[in-house]
């Protein structure tokens, strides 16, 4: 539940369960003071009876002697007032020290008169008040005033009962209230200041808990969905760090041995007086060689920088496919002629193509560059663009062949496979690498170790994708997928 709705929830309920509590409290009391007073009616009317009987005798309504009414003042007491007056209103007789002298005091007859034979209840006394006849005439009234002493003692006991109660159930509201406030809000709040103070002290986080479905729950879950970008940023930039190591740290090495064949033979053509014109232009063509290695590698770590950095943007434009292709794949004939090597070429693709011609140029160079250099002479090389609706070539490796359909589902790819010793199996994963190559390669300045690892960026940012496939004393095969277009 959402905190907005929990407290909205909160503050109505709060609201109301003291009401509520009230209520049912002052139900309970009401039933009560009902049972109460009904016990309390029967009672009265008993003492009422028995009183009344004593009261009854028309010459107690004459003026007489005090001492004539000590049976009548035998039957009041502290709870029990008993005032008997004459017919024409005169009080005759009082327990009540208010009333007056017996004889000599009066009240207004109307009230004498009012109410009789009514059972008179107020809040704490019952009052009855009745003729008296003799002589068939009405000789006097009696009134009869018995005090509520066990019912205000009860209301008293029951009204501090409704206070301590109702307190007791205010603390355990307001305890209950703090309870779920800190297990809602204060709880999650804290744990969540915890994990990022130490988080920034760079300190290790305890266990994930429980997220809840409210604002706080979400949240605690952007943190750590910040935390696991943050550290995988942090990795990336670690790898980073360490690729820009191991690139200063290879390019130093690569480049220290032209360097030094470059001094020497500087050297050489500046102090040899006894050099002839033969050797002259052998070391200029060896020195143009050199700085053409360097030229290259200081091209591919150009490019490899801004393929890492993002820099470097691909634009994709519609071609058509065979004439791209047929330009694509040529070339290729003089370098491996060169080195005495067969070149077979394949081209089998009638479909468009959303890609960017300059940088599939440099892949298609990097990988025959590859493929050239690590073929020895007499070897052949096979060069192929195949679409998906076209089978493979008969000169495929069978070893390939059945991964090779399967990657390259519904879309065109361009085989370079070469007949050779092959790649060891747990070398595969690695040919992608910036600077991986055989010692022997760098030394001879065959390459500057960045070309299948500029080709797979570029083949990715073309929605493309690139494989290798190899088998010891057969050869080695690279495949470059694209998504095919209308035909």
């Amino acid at each position: 539940m959402k905190i907005k709705q929990w407290l909205m929830i909160s503050f109505f309920t709060v609201m109301l369960l003291p009401v509520v509590a009230l209520y049912i409290l002052y139900v309970s009391l009401s039933n009560l003071d009902e049972k109460q007073a009904f016990v309390e009616y029967v009672e009265m009317t008993t003492k009422m009876e028995e009183i009344e009987s004593h009261l009854l005798n028309p010459k107690l309504y004459q003026l007489q002697p005090e001492e004539q009414f000590e049976s009548v003042q035998a039957l009041t007491n502290e709870s029990i007032k008993i005032t008997l007056y004459r017919s024409d209103g005169v009080v005759v007789f009082s327990s009540l020290p208010s009333v007056g002298s017996y004889g000599f005091s009066t009240i207004n007859i109307e009230q004498v008169y009012r109410n009789l034979n009514d059972l008179q209840k107020n809040s704490r006394t019952y009052t009855l008040k009745k003729p008296v006849v003799g002589d068939d005439d009405v000789v006097g009234i009696f009134e009869i005033s018995i005090a509520r002493e066990d019912w205000v003692d009860g209301v008293t006991n029951r009204y501090m009962f409704l206070g301590v109660s109702f307190s007791i159930f205010m603390v355990l509201l307001y305890i209950i209230v703090v309870i779920l406030l800190n297990r809602k809000l204060n709880r999650p709040l804290g744990y969540l200041q915890e994990q990022m103070t130490a988080f920034a002290n760079g300190e290790k986080l305890s266990n994930q808990t429980k997220e809840s479905n409210d604002e706080i729950g979400d949240l605690i879950k952007h943190f750590w969905e910040m935390k696991a970008q943050i550290e995988q940023t942090q990795d990336a930039l670690a790898k980073q760090q360490k690729e820009k190591e191991f690139i200063v740290a290879s390019l130093s090495h690569d480049l220290k041995t032209p360097l030094t064949v470059i001094r020497a033979y500087t050297e050489a053509l500046q102090n040899g007086d006894t050099l002839s014109e033969q050797e002259r232009l052998e070391y200029k063509d060896i020195l143009f060689e050199k700085l053409e290695y360097m030229k290259r590698m200081l091209d591919d770590l150009t490019m490899y920088t801004a393929l890492q950095s993002s820099k470097q943007r691909t634009e994709l434009v519609e071609v058509e496919g065979e004439e791209y292709f047929d330009m694509l794949l040529s070339g290729y004939d003089e370098p491996c002629n060169r080195k005495g090597i067969s070149l077979v070429v394949t081209q089998a693709v009638k479909k468009t193509y959303e890609l960017d011609p300059k940088q599939m140029v440099r892949v298609v160079d990097n990988i025959m560059g590859n493929a050239i250099r690590h073929t020895e002479k007499g070897n052949r090389i096979w060069l192929a663009a195949i679409s998906s609706d076209t089978q493979l070539p008969h000169w495929v490796f069978n070893e390939f062949c059945d991964d090779i359909e399967v990657w390259r589902k519904n879309g065109t790819v361009i085989l370079i496979q070469n007949g050779g010793k092959g790649i060891p199996k747990e070398q595969l994963d690695k040919v992608f690498q910036p600077f991986y190559q055989a010692e022997g390669a760098r030394n001879n300045g065959g390459s500057s170790g960045l070309g299948l690892s500029i080709s797979k960026m570029l083949m990715e940012q073309q929605n493309g994708k690139i494989g290798i496939w190899s088998a010891e004393k057969e050869g080695t095969l690279l495949a470059c997928w694209m998504k095919e277009g209308r035909e």
